[in-house]
């Protein structure tokens, strides 16, 4: 056992210094090498020594990068680290004492935390529901190859978290993932930001400019709002997806592509076809490995993932300590359409923890649009008594979900009788069961 944890006040002085996280879990890390121990950022690579030049920049990337090779779940003899109850890395070591294995895991707890915020290292994609799981399924499918692959969904589904989820898990994902809005460049222009432009092409071209296909060369280059291509360029993209080559804009020497092409729409690209806004040779030539990201309303078993995660986020984001969201919060979001999706609901969270005065967010810090009988599913007038009875049923329940459901506890906090209580969690139809918690099975792990 004390050979075990010889390495470990090595590693609680590595990771108790200041630095960037990635830096910090490299020091800390090659002092493991000699024990047989590997720590795992979750859903990313293991993390060795730092490289031959040593701790910097370079240290800090390769470890924040994300390679989502991991398995769905951590192996049985792997002590898991946790921060705040999210599984953020595991800590492994065949034949190893678990006890060892444990105090790893709460020494690199809050630095792997650390690195799962790092810019590149967030989660991509945030879904347990049958729908997201399709769209994982052909994602981890087409990522392996390098086949140009067709996103379709309505706007603000995450189509773009889609792309990046397959660059990241290809064999490109050390080259640049690089990001065209098709509908937010001028016309004029576009030709010229998408293959470059050669020095006096045009008036205004002063230099050389390098388009983005050149710039993604060795990764993957996303095409956003495919559908609003207009057709100069169109019949120049299908060109260069055929030939996998193009010239500059004034240009004569032949630039060869070295770049995955992944574009997305949120149009009905058949219809363009028909309407002739579209090219069909186009459309076939790019629509090889079609994936559809479902809109919010047909993932509604995400929303409480997405809404813990936006929370999280933005209270961090804005230094707020609110934590959680009411239960009756959560039934309106849950009753509500969302036309702008997972981007509507994260700008629905971040309004909400700005205005927040608690650690709470309630139903009236969530928008107006949230509130009204349409959205929200209830019927009846804005009356002064339909007001309090809405008031006093969020009590109640805010009451009962912080008393796991004991009644004769949440009326003590309400301060008022057993019979009181009973008589109101009756009239509002509440079942207090839905908040006792539920006993673990015995042999489980905690």
């Amino acid at each position: 056992m004390s050979a075990a944890l010889a390495p470990l006040a090595e590693v609680a002085d590595a990771l108790s210094a200041s630095g960037a996280p990635g830096t910090l879990l490299s020091r800390a890390t090659s002092h493991l090498a000699a024990s047989g121990f590997v720590v795992t950022a979750w859903r990313r690579t293991p993390l060795g020594p730092a490289p031959a030049a040593g701790p910097g920049p370079l240290a800090e990337r390769r470890a924040a990068e994300a390679c989502l090779d991991a398995p769905a779940s951590p192996p049985a003899d792997a002590a898991p680290v946790r921060q705040g109850g999210t599984l953020v890395g595991v800590v492994t070591g065949p034949g190893l004492p678990r006890a060892a294995l444990e105090i790893l895991a709460g020494l690199f707890a809050p630095a792997l935390a650390r690195l799962a915020e790092a810019p590149g290292a967030r989660p991509t994609l945030i879904g347990k529901s049958k729908a997201m799981q399709a769209v994982w399924d052909q994602v981890t499918r087409v990522a392996q190859s390098d086949a140009t692959v067709l996103l379709r969904g309505e706007s603000g589904v995450g189509k773009e978290l889609v792309a990046q989820a397959i660059h990241l898990q290809s064999a490109r994902r050390a080259g640049p993932f690089i990001t065209v809005n098709c509908s937010a460049l001028p016309r004029d222009l576009l030709e010229s930001e998408l293959f470059g432009h050669e020095r006096g092409a045009f008036t205004g071209a002063v230099q050389r400019h390098t388009g983005r296909f050149e710039q993604a060369r060795g990764g993957t280059l996303f095409l956003d709002e495919l559908g609003d291509l207009p057709p100069s360029v169109q019949i120049t993209l299908l060109r260069v997806l055929q030939e996998r080559e193009f010239r500059r804009v004034g240009g004569t020497e032949t630039v060869r592509v070295d770049a995955r092409v992944i574009a997305a729409t949120h149009r009905d690209l058949e219809s363009l076809i028909e309407s002739g806004d579209f090219r069909a040779d186009l459309y076939y030539r790019l629509n090889v490995f079609p994936i559809r990201v479902p809109p919010l309303r047909e993932r509604r078993d995400d929303i409480t993932l997405l809404v813990d995660y936006f929370i999280e986020h933005y209270a961090r984001l804005n230094a707020r300590s609110v934590q959680r969201i009411s239960t009756p919060a959560i039934d309106m979001l849950m009753a509500y359409h969302w036309p702008g999706n997972v981007r509507e609901l994260a700008n629905c969270i971040e309004r909400a923890v700005l205005i927040t005065d608690d650690e709470v967010i309630h139903g009236n810090h969530l928008p107006p649009t949230l509130q009204t009988a349409e959205a929200t599913g209830t019927i009846g007038e804005n009356t002064l008594d339909n007001t309090l009875d809405t008031m006093e049923r969020e009590l109640l329940i805010e009451a009962l979900k912080n008393a796991r459901g004991n009644r004769a506890k949440a009326a003590r906090a309400l301060g008022i009788s057993e019979r009181v209580m009973g008589l109101r969690v009756k009239k509002h139809g509440i079942d207090a069961r839905r908040f006792k918690a539920r006993r673990r099975p015995r042999g489980s792990d905690a």
